[in-house]
């Protein structure tokens, strides 16, 4: 992000200049309040993308309203549809409270807009800091924090301009595989390659997941496919469309699969009954998500609980300590024989 240099503060009446509008209008806007202004979405983008340029953000608020802390602390999450982010959720709040803290939390569907917006709204209501959790763009929410003068710390997924507190991706995948590689040649009495499903491929996670996969199969001395590769996304029906493509190219499908999450997993388990692939036993599956009803599937699925309580604690240890350096702290993950 470009920002103009000034040898002055800019006031919103230079933003106003700027856009061709009126002081009041950028007020609205950088408060949050455009929608009952019925100012049009495009002037209010314009008017907050020459914010960010002019380095403005909130310092409105953050000056002049920001006499007393709020006690409002605020959370975005990407989903609520699985057990994973429910718990980080749930947590949070009892944590916040505990502190005499008010939280407040909204969900972005994993769309970068709705996360901006979603912050934006959060440091209108003057919040005394804003957990960034799974945040696919961190580094910007960051910067529209920083400008506010608001602490943020990401959750799940890592940034560069805050502190960030996630799971040990490489090594959760790397022990899981492991695990998946062993049951399938005790059973099979083969090594072969599992195939992999689920995540998307730019994010962290989902790469840190795909290096402990490849790094153990070489250690166990198996080539990987790279069509058994499938970062197709975490949607159930995504799962499910590349396993269907895969098997209308392969003519034998794996004996084991590492799955990228209980999302994924679904569409995994519903291709599985539909196609008949499988209709002499469900294969050997790692899931680097949890959910105690997976058990329900049978004893031939090893799990990775993320340790969400671990991960809580410290992310409230790092706002009671009022730290900011932009440390990634890794968490390790638990593992789970289902069954």
């Amino acid at each position: 992000m470009t920002r103009t240099p000034t040898s002055k503060r800019t006031t919103i009446y230079d933003l106003a200049e700027l856009a061709g509008t009126s002081a009041s209008a950028v007020s609205a806007v950088l408060n949050g309040n455009w929608k009952k202004r019925r100012i049009s979405a495009q002037l209010a983008e314009k008017i907050t993308k020459l914010a960010e340029e002019q380095g403005y953000a909130l310092n409105m608020q953050a000056s002049v309203l920001r006499r007393e802390r709020s006690k409002i602390i605020g959370m975005i999450v990407p989903k609520y549809d699985n057990r994973y982010f429910g718990s980080i959720v749930e947590q949070f709040e009892v944590r916040a409270r505990e502190r005499g803290l008010f939280p407040i939390i909204t969900c972005t569907m994993r769309d970068p807009e709705l996360e901006v917006e979603a912050a934006r709204t959060m440091l209108s209501y003057q919040v005394d800091c804003l957990i960034a959790t799974g945040a696919t763009d961190p580094d910007r929410i960051a910067d529209l924090c920083a400008g506010a003068g608001v602490r943020t710390i990401n959750l799940d997924l890592p940034g560069s301009r805050a502190p960030s507190v996630i799971s040990n991706n490489y090594e959760g995948a790397l022990e899981l595989t492991r695990r998946v590689l062993a049951n399938c040649e005790r059973e099979y009495g083969e090594k072969a390659p599992l195939l992999f499903v689920g995540g998307r491929g730019s994010d962290h996670n989902t790469i840190e997941r795909v290096r402990g996969f490849r790094e153990a199969h070489a250690q166990a001395g198996i080539p990987v496919d790279e069509a058994f590769v499938q970062t197709c996304g975490y949607a159930p029906e995504k799962a499910e469309s590349a396993m269907q493509r895969l098997a209308e190219k392969t003519s034998r499908m794996p004996h084991g699969m590492f799955v990228n999450s209980t999302i994924s997993l679904e569409g995994v388990m519903r291709w599985i009954r539909r196609s008949g692939h499988y209709a002499n036993g469900v294969p050997h599956l790692g899931c680097f998500d949890w959910d105690p009803f997976v058990a329900m599937l049978g004893d031939h699925i090893e799990m990775v609980r993320q340790d969400v309580p671990k991960m809580l604690e410290i992310v409230f240890d790092l706002i009671d300590s009022n730290s900011s350096d932009t440390v990634v702290i890794k968490v390790p993950p638990i593992m789970e024989r289902m069954g």
